[in-house]
C-alpha cells in the first residue's frame, strides 16, 4: 500500500491530534489519562508548529498517519491504529530520511513496537534517558540510523 505524502496545513490540526490521540491510546498503554491530555493541547499549540509536518491520506482525504520532522529527526511519527503494520508509517520514516535526511528519533522505552519498528527499518539505540524531555518518567531511547 503506497500512498501520496502530503504538506499538513494549519487547518489539519485538529485532525491530526485526533490521529495522535488515537495513534497514543492504541500504543502508548504506559500513559495515564491526565497525560494524554496533558500532552494534547501542547502537540496541538506548540508541538505541530516546531516540525516539518507531512501526512498520509485515504482515498476519502482523511489523515491516516503524520510526520513531524526537525533539525534531521524525526520527532513525530503516528498512524492511525486501523493502519498500523500495513505499510504506511515504513513509508513516511523513507519519507523522512530520503528528504529531510533525517537520521535520529527518540522513542519511549515503554513502546516496544515502535522500538522494534525503528530497529528493524535500521535504527539503532545510542543513549538512553531515565525521563522524557519534560521530566516526566517515561525512559527515552535515543535512536540513529
Amino acid at each position: 500500500m503506497t500512498s501520496p505524502i502530503l504538506p499538513v496545513s494549519k487547518e489539519e490540526y485538529p485532525e491530526i491530534v485526533e490521529v495522535w490521540e488515537a495513534s497514543v491510546r492504541a500504543t502508548h498503554h504506559f500513559l495515564p489519562e491526565a497525560d494524554i491530555q496533558y500532552f494534547k493541547p501542547l502537540i496541538l499549540n506548540t508541538y505541530l508548529d516546531a516540525v516539518e509536518l507531512r501526512c498520509i491520506k485515504d482515498s476519502e482525504g482523511k489523515v491516516l498517519g503524520f510526520l513531524g520532522v526537525a533539525e534531521r529527526s524525526i520527532e513525530m511519527l503516528f498512524m492511525h491504529p486501523s493502519v498500523i503494520g500495513k505499510g504506511l508509517g515504513r513509508q513516511l520514516l523513507n519519507y523522512a530520511i530520503e528528504h529531510f535526511k533525517a537520521f535520529k528519533v527518540d522513542v519511549n522505552e515503554q513502546n516496544p513496537e515502535a522500538v522494534k519498528f525503528y530497529q528493524h527499518c535500521g535504527f539503532e539505540v545510542v543513549s538512553r534517558s531515565p525521563l522524557d524531555p519534560l521530566g516526566k518518567p517515561y525512559p527515552i531511547l535515543h535512536l540513529s540510523l
